[in-house]
């Protein structure tokens, strides 16, 4: 039977004691989408938004990087990690553009909370550069694709 592991014998809210598992390479894979409106895309040049606020996609990989490393600051229950590593690929098909974190790390928990966060935040970012054109810019999804290391694997 499975049970929510962030709550103890008493139903409290509690960190996972990760003390008696192994230390193996863990690796998460996140995405999110941001669907930009036309008027938005019409600017894009060689993948690239160029705003005087800078460039839009490299400022996104900037501040998802910063918020995948903070996930346990801003996730309550979430240990401190420290990355050994943290890497971001976008692609643009059509009004969306699609950004992919990827964190790993060798730990006894896993990093797919600091993948999604750091997509997540690489996503708010570009709708925050980008809101200046229009506020009808859209978040998709943001959804884990993958996760290995540890007890159990996950491929979406």
């Amino acid at each position: 039977m499975k049970t929510f592991t962030h709550l103890d014998s008493d139903n409290q809210p509690s960190m996972v004691d990760v003390s008696e598992k192994a230390i193996t390479k863990r690796t998460a894979i996140a995405q999110s989408i941001v669907v930009l409106t036309d008027e938005i895309m019409a600017n894009f040049q060689d993948g690239d938004l160029k705003t005087k606020k800078g460039s839009v996609i490299q400022t996104a990989i900037i501040a998802g990087t910063m918020g995948a490393k903070k996930t346990s600051d801003l996730i309550p229950l979430c240990h401190p990690l420290g990355l050994d590593s943290c890497k971001f690929s976008t692609e643009i098909s059509g009004n969306e553009v699609i950004i992919t974190c990827t964190c790993s790390l060798t730990a006894k928990t896993g990093v797919e909370m600091e993948a999604l966060t750091g997509a997540s935040i690489a996503a708010l970012t570009i709708y925050d550069m980008c809101k200046a054109f229009s506020h009808d810019i859209i978040i998709k999804e943001t959804k884990l694709i993958s996760k290995t290391g540890g007890k159990s694997d996950y491929k979406l």
